[in-house]
Parts: C-alpha cells; sequence; structure tokens
C-alpha cells in the first residue's frame, strides 16, 4: 500500500517513464534507478517527489551549492526535473535496495 502510494504521488509530479529516459546522466554519480552505492552521492531512489524537485530547482537556482548539480540542474526544464523527481520516487527506497543487495551478497 505505502509503494502504491508512493508511486501514485510520482506520477502526480510528473512522468515516470520520461524520467527514466532521462536518468543515464544522473546514473553515473548516483547509480542505476538511483540507488548509489557510493556514500559521496545520495540515494535517489524511493525519495518523495516533492523532495526531489525542490532539491532541483534549488540546484539550478543556486541556493543549494554544489559544483556538479548545479551544472547539471542549470540545463534542465521544469518537466525534466518533474520527470526526474517522479521516477526517482517511484523506485525502491535505499533501504530495499540495501536490504536486496545484502540478501543477495549472502549467498
Amino acid at each position: 500500500m505505502i509503494l502504491a502510494a508512493g508511486v501514485a504521488q510520482a506520477q502526480s509530479i510528473g512522468d515516470i517513464e520520461a524520467g527514466k529516459a532521462k536518468s543515464q546522466t544522473c546514473a553515473a554519480c548516483h547509480g542505476a534507478n538511483g540507488a548509489s552505492d557510493n556514500p559521496a552521492f545520495p540515494m535517489l531512489a524511493g525519495q518523495h517527489a516533492d523532495y526531489l524537485l525542490h532539491a532541483l530547482k534549488a540546484y539550478k537556482s543556486g541556493d543549494r551549492q554544489n559544483a556538479i548539480m548545479n551544472g547539471q540542474a542549470a540545463a534542465l526544464s521544469e518537466e525534466d526535473m518533474r520527470d526526474l523527481a517522479a521516477y526517482y520516487a517511484a523506485q525502491d527506497s535505499a533501504i530495499q535496495t540495501l536490504e536486496r543487495r545484502s540478501a543477495n551478497s549472502d549467498g
């Protein structure tokens, strides 16, 4: 039920499939599906769409500072940001992803 609510909320922000298509650049740092295994890059998977959208807008405007993200967000349109937020919000949460990785590595 919680997952369905998260997907519904994500869909109200933007187009999940369009966000997936736009996420290739993001994956270089944030990992496939936003499930980063590098502590230097935050996990995006399962974050609230509103939070992700707000963060992208803040990077674009310069209200939030990070040299890489400011440059990446500068090229994004409002629609791009909404679609990316929807896509990452619809993915398994970071905890679910880590639990699955741990279970798979245990044998």
